[in-house]
């Protein structure tokens, strides 16, 4: 299969990005920066998903058949911050976590119909389902909106042959989650994990990989919770 995978520099997305390679599958990476592997985009531009889609389209031969929306991001605002820092903050994070997986979901919602199907893997997160910290209002918001247009797609477009799903990890040892997890107590957070311990970033990949290229097509518009039954539901 041909795929996409956005944020694939680190945690999850380089998870996956590494995992889908080593299954064979054509696979092209994106991150902020980029690199000699990795298409560059700065997804608070407007314009960065059509030309993260048509240089993927370009590397990948005209055709892709899956499109996994990893990258966001995962910053800390204060209820009691200025108006000017707070609506900043929540206008980054919903840009980046939200607009523009729902940018390229669109742009492969199209290229999709012309081809005969293909597979939308939506990163979402616990906070999607039971909220998060004081100061992760809008980083909750963004994650609860993925999974309301995660289910969107999949009721629109499943007689199309377009399959639409979520992850929802919970904390997960990598870059984003690291300081965070060191700054509330590590003890404290494995304490309200009945597994006794974070998800890693290899098991959320090989969750994506599955419902990237295998997955019943019965299961569209389902998300699966990877969080040591933290959360429950």
């Amino acid at each position: 299969m041909n795929i996409l995978v956005t944020g694939a520099s680190r945690g999850i997305g380089a998870a996956t990005f590494e995992l889908l390679k080593s299954k064979g599958h054509d696979v092209v990476g994106h991150s902020t920066k980029g690199s000699a592997d990795l298409i560059a985009g700065d997804l608070t531009d407007p314009e960065a998903p059509r030309e993260i889609w048509s240089k993927a389209l370009d590397r990948l031969g005209g055709r892709i058949d899956a499109l996994v929306n990893n990258a966001g991001v995962y910053e800390a605002v204060d209820a009691a911050a200025s108006d000017e820092e707070w609506q900043a903050q929540w206008a980054r994070t919903l840009t980046i976590n939200l607009q523009a997986p729902a940018d390229l979901s669109r742009l492969a919602v199209a290229h999709f119909l012309e081809n005969g199907g293909g597979r939308i893997v939506n990163v979402a997160s616990r906070a999607g389902w039971r909220g998060d910290s004081p100061r992760h209002w809008h980083y909750a918001a963004s994650k609860s909106a993925i999974i309301g247009m995660t289910k969107t797609i999949a009721r629109a477009y499943a007689a199309d042959g377009i399959l639409a799903f979520a992850v929802a990890p919970g904390f997960t040892v990598s870059e984003m989650t690291e300081e965070y997890l060191q700054g509330r107590g590590g003890a404290a957070i494995v304490a309200d994990i009945p597994l006794g311990r974070v998800a890693s970033t290899d098991e959320v990949a090989e969750v994506i990989r599955w419902l990237a290229t295998e997955a019943p097509e019965s299961s569209t518009g389902s998300t699966i919770d990877v969080n040591g039954a933290s959360y429950v539901r």
